[in-house]
């Protein structure tokens, strides 16, 4: 299994494999076109109270990752990303982002949990 993570406003590339974007909002200033997203997993994504919360806040980091995992506890969010493991089963996965944060990010997050649930 392999699943990795990239900026939205990062090339794509060959290696990238199946590429699904992983924000609720879509990234400001890039088409659809150059992302290059096979999905978008709007539903996956942090909530808004939560996004709003963590404001990218490197010091609120572990407690964004214990929110946000329980979050992703509900229901449909759980189908999402048993379907996203197994995109990542079949082949290379990349979690697209748009953050600038390339290490305090939902992606990463998402990452840990894709390779826990293997």
């Amino acid at each position: 299994m392999t699943v990795q993570i990239k900026r939205v406003y990062e090339t794509a590339g060959p290696d990238d494999g199946y590429r699904v974007l992983v924000d609720r909002l879509w990234p400001r200033g890039i088409s659809k076109e150059k992302a290059k997203v096979d999905g978008w997993e709007r539903e996956v994504a942090p909530s808004d109270a939560l996004r709003k919360w963590f404001g990218h806040d490197p010091s609120r980091w572990d407690e964004f990752r214990e929110r946000y995992r329980r979050e992703l506890e509900e229901p449909e969010r759980k189908r999402i990303l048993e379907t996203l493991k197994e995109k990542a089963r079949s082949g290379r996965l990349t979690l697209v982002y748009g953050a600038k944060d390339e290490v305090h990010n939902q992606a990463a997050v998402l990452m840990e949990i894709i390779g826990e649930r293997t």
